[in-house]
């Protein structure tokens, strides 16, 4: 499959939107910054008073770049009205270099819950609207064809994470998907609500979360106050999620996997879906992973060949499913092949 790129100026505005739009969600502080361990881990929360009572609202992972950021936030604060034209201007630019960016629908649905802090308190996009993000990550010009088009919008999060915040969304999700006409869809066996279908479209929205049980089932984000179907090999999807931009209006900060970990795990996926009624979507997912392997192997090979290596080490399972899709498609066996022979 042949790689087609975008410019490296647009490359550079897409990398210079996400850089905005961090620094936009850290000048978002209205109390003390405070740095708390959790099971020996540091997590930045933002400390202030309402009234009587003490408020927390949860910040993000400890790391050197956040920590930057939250020791210039009022410097940051100070400049949002440039910061919000520059942000502007350089999704203008991305579009006249057709990026794909988000329809109105989608964009708006993201963009809520980017505000409502569905992406700030754990949750990470997946499926086809992330592997959209991937042109601006990979620099890649991906058109509207089969592999990039979907009506859905998929989020994953760790259960125990959500938990563990202490934090939670807000407005509700409930709430933000009434005004938007997206209507529950609710679990017939459990009564609990996982997905919503927009009232007057096809759209659809859904709540994901690893298992680590036998079974899959449904489990509770607690930070997002929603139900969730829980899946096998989710959890190597979702950790470590990198930050990306969704093109929409002056650009939406959301999270979404790292591109190598996204294309492993959809071999996977596409061996899965082969056994049942989602043939087709097969199809879809290796399109997908064909690309996204292609231009690893060229730019990112360490990166492919580890993500490689750390599925297939974790069990017979996982090895004999991305065998299984490897072999109906030989092309990214031989992009595989290529990132493990260059490192």
């Amino acid at each position: 499959m042949e790689i087609r790129r975008h410019s490296h100026t647009a490359q550079a505005a897409y990398h210079d939107l996400v850089s905005l739009l961090l620094d936009e969600a850290a000048s978002d502080i209205h109390g003390t910054p405070t740095l708390r361990e959790i099971k020996g881990k540091g997590y930045w929360y933002d400390r202030y008073r309402i009234g009587s009572e003490i408020k927390e609202r949860y910040l993000g992972d400890d790391s050197p770049e956040l920590k930057e950021r939250i020791e210039r936030y009022e410097a940051l604060r100070d400049g949002q009205a440039g910061q919000r034209k520059e942000r502007a201007r350089l999704v203008r630019l991305l579009r006249s270099e057709r990026f794909l960016g988000l329809d109105t629908t989608t964009g708006s649905l993201v963009a809520a819950m980017a505000r409502a802090g569905v992406f700030r308190l754990g949750g990470v996009m997946v499926g086809t609207t992330a592997f959209r993000l991937y042109e601006g990550e990979l620099g890649l010009r991906l058109t509207m064809d089969e592999t990039a088009m979907t009506q859905d919008v998929d989020i994953a999060s760790f259960e125990k994470l959500s938990l563990a915040l202490e934090d939670s969304v807000e407005p509700g999700l409930a709430d933000v998907f009434e005004q938007l006409r997206f209507a529950p869809v609710p679990e017939i066996r459990t009564n609990k609500v996982w997905r919503w279908r927009q009232s007057d479209g096809q759209a659809l929205v859904e709540f994901l979360t690893p298992s680590f049980r036998d079974e899959e089932g449904l489990r509770d984000l607690a930070a997002l106050g929603v139900s969730a179907r829980a899946l096998h090999h989710l959890d190597y999807l979702i950790a470590d999620p990198i930050d990306a931009a969704a093109v929409y209006r002056e650009g939406v900060l959301v999270k979404i996997p790292r591109p190598e970990r996204f294309a492993i795990h959809k071999l996977i996926v596409a061996d899965r879906r082969l056994d049942g009624p989602d043939s087709r979507k097969a199809r879809k997912d290796l399109m997908q992973v064909e690309l996204l392997a292609n231009a690893l192997a060229e730019d990112r090979p360490t990166d492919l060949a580890e993500a490689y290596a750390d599925a297939i080490e974790r069990g017979p399972k996982w090895k004999t499913r991305i065998e299984r899709s490897l072999k109906r498609f030989p092309g990214i066996a031989t992009s595989i092949e290529k990132a493990t022979g260059a490192i």
